[in-house]
């Protein structure tokens, strides 16, 4: 008995330790919210709202600017989080993988509409850290582009000092690309950092990496770029809601501006945005506008009798 424990003293001991952490509810992928969370709602409340097991749905009516023409469109925006290893950037779905692992706020922004006769799917995914002390910077954003001229495909990876890009794509001069970026702020984070904490966003004169979507529709190379950034009140009148905010990103030399709006106090709902930029020589603004927001386990309504759940986001 006692060589047999001798032999197994390892085995023993990771067991021990594997019970105890679970027993405490204190592992490295569950971190309590009061010791770990770098956001601006007070611990307790973030937890209750991100870790529920549930995502925010949110539906929009879209316009989108396309062929020098706004388009008639829905977008869809789902905000959940979920463990995301770090050395290969995809979910965590294993014992084995879970001390790999970080709590990640995911993005998945879903874009259809239609152009002339024929239809856009775009579907964005992005994917930041909860906890910024030890992971600062988002892992990965990815970007597909469907439409019936063909489809397109472009990934971003952070690998120490900046971003692997990785794009693949129907169209001749796109066809196969794989080059590097500084590490600086990505544009498609924005909408995590203002769900994470909007009060630590950047003011002033920014570098940022335009967003992926901007990049396949106006099939340009993705790279650093300088803006000028404000934020503050919003004082238009597309967006409706009570203590709106404006994050506003300024890209001069690219002709084109961005303006984020979302609610001042948690959990900073985005109630919708604009994008200003030129379509076929005419500056043209996609706007999408926030119809409804649930909470839903989703993943868990896949039969055909939940279709009938799509309406509560008015889909």
């Amino acid at each position: 008995m006692k060589q047999r424990i001798t032999n197994n003293f390892l085995l023993i001991t990771v067991l021990l330790a594997v019970v105890f952490a679970v027993a405490m509810k204190a592992t490295i992928f569950h971190k309590p919210a009061s010791q770990s969370i770098q956001s601006s709602a007070a611990p307790k409340q973030f937890s209750d709202y991100w870790f529920a097991g549930k995502a925010e749905l949110n539906s929009y009516t879209l316009e989108q600017a396309q062929y020098g023409a706004l388009n008639p469109g829905t977008a869809v925006l789902i905000f959940v989080t979920e463990d995301f290893r770090t050395d290969t950037q995809v979910k965590s779905e294993s014992e084995a993988s879970r001390d790999k692992s970080v709590p990640v706020l995911k993005t998945n922004l879903v874009r259809k509409f239609t152009t002339g006769i024929y239809d856009y799917s775009i579907f964005t995914s992005v994917f930041t850290p909860v906890f910024n002390d030890k992971f600062p910077s988002t892992l990965k954003v990815s970007t597909s582009v469907q439409e019936w001229c063909g489809h397109s495909y472009v990934q971003l990876n952070l690998k120490n000092s900046g971003y692997t890009v990785s794009g693949r794509s129907y169209f001749e001069q796109e066809a196969s690309e794989d080059y590097h970026v500084d590490k600086v702020m990505l544009e498609d984070e924005l909408w995590n950092r203002i769900r994470l904490a909007p009060d630590k966003l950047p003011t002033g004169d920014v570098t940022f990496i335009p967003s992926s979507v901007s990049g396949r529709i106006r099939h340009k190379k993705l790279g650093p770029i300088k803006a000028s950034v404000q934020q503050g009140p919003y004082t238009g009148n597309a967006f409706k809601g009570d203590s709106l905010q404006a994050y506003t990103v300024d890209y001069t030399a690219d002709k084109r501006k961005l303006v984020i709006v979302y609610e001042a106090k948690f959990p900073y709902r985005i109630m919708g945005w604009e994008d200003t930029f030129p379509s076929k020589d005419k500056l043209m603004t996609s706007r999408a506008v926030l119809q409804k927001t649930i909470q839903s386990d989703y993943w868990k309504h896949n039969a055909p009798a939940d279709s009938t759940l799509r309406k509560e986001l008015a889909l």
